[in-house]
């Protein structure tokens, strides 16, 4: 069997070939399995957005695996370390490259690394890749919330449905507010991401819009991130104090991504807002696992995680 290859990082002279080993990796996977490869398009330019976004939020973090001899790159992992916890996003390997160990080579490190601060390591993986749901239980990984991927296209004239409760109470965030949003998802979930929004909140690449909703008190009770990048149109990462919020909140992404068909990860413990959904026009795409290696306290509230930055 060859080697898994030899391990290093990812450069801005590499994003071109990442772009393609991604888009190649996913239109494999997907054929191959599904049927579905054309869902990834055709062209791999589109997925160079992925590692400008990482070289910003977490410049020299992702792990790169390349072939000894040619050098050629064989697999990507980004890798998102944070104060509470490391979030591991997308593992790729080129489909030539499969089953060499390259997915546990570069995984294996940064669990390491994790461990040696006393802190989880923490993703999202699709349920339907069963290869690489036993990979990450092998390497000690623990499913603690199930997701359902639901679209839902947005008529150019906005949803043919009214405003949910508490739809006219969501605002913009202002540029300030990172340290605050961070808080109330430390306070529900256990995370500290303040860096996340800060880059959300500025904008410097990509083009994200993040919206609140605060009580009569003006306590914060949610947030919502969206991408309303031609290429990647998705809701998340998010987090709200219940469902009602939730709702406000989504009505109000959707309404601004008219004639998309953005990504929801909705909890499948919120049986409510999902239905609300599929009434609004949605419908199932996929399912997710967020899983942890190592412990994790318990979260309050709801989440939505999102794959651009991937947020678990």
């Amino acid at each position: 069997m060859k080697r898994p290859g030899v391990l290093g990082t990812v450069g801005p002279e590499d994003h071109d070939a990442v772009a393609r080993l991604l888009h190649r990796s996913l239109v494999a996977w997907y054929e191959s399995k599904l049927r579905q490869g054309h869902r990834f398009g055709s062209e791999s330019e589109p997925y160079r957005l992925i590692p400008q976004v990482y070289a910003t939020l977490d410049p020299g973090e992702a792990v790169a695996s390349r072939d000894e001899a040619t050098g050629e790159l064989l697999g990507v992992c980004f890798v998102h370390p944070r104060p509470t916890h490391v979030s591991v996003g997308i593992v790729a390997t080129s489909p030539e490259a499969q089953g060499r160990g390259v997915a546990r080579a570069m995984l294996e490190p940064v669990l390491a690394k994790a461990h040696s601060r006393g802190v989880p390591v923490r993703l999202v993986s699709s349920l339907l890749n069963l290869d690489s749901f036993s990979l990450y239980s092998r390497l000690g990984f623990v499913p603690h919330t199930l997701y359902q991927d639901i679209v839902v296209p947005v008529p150019a004239a906005g949803l043919p449905v009214p405003p949910p409760v508490g739809a006219s109470r969501i605002r913009q965030a202002r540029s300030d507010e990172a340290p605050r949003i961070a808080e109330l998802e430390r306070r529900l979930q256990g995370i500290d991401r303040e860096q996340d929004y800060r880059f959300f909140l500025t904008n410097p690449v990509g083009d994200w819009r993040v919206w609140v909703e605060e009580s009569s008190r003006g306590d914060l009770l949610g947030v919502m991130v969206a991408s309303l990048h031609p290429h990647h149109g998705m809701i998340g990462p998010g987090v709200a104090v219940d469902e009602t919020t939730a709702t406000a909140l989504l009505w109000n992404a959707l309404d601004a991504m008219r004639g998309g068909s953005p990504v929801i990860l909705a909890p499948c413990a919120a049986g409510g807002l999902v239905r609300t959904l599929y009434s609004w026009g949605g419908r199932n795409l996929e399912l997710h696992a967020a899983q942890a290696c190592g412990r994790i306290g318990l979260a309050t509230g709801l989440a939505f995680p999102t794959f651009l930055p991937e947020s678990a």
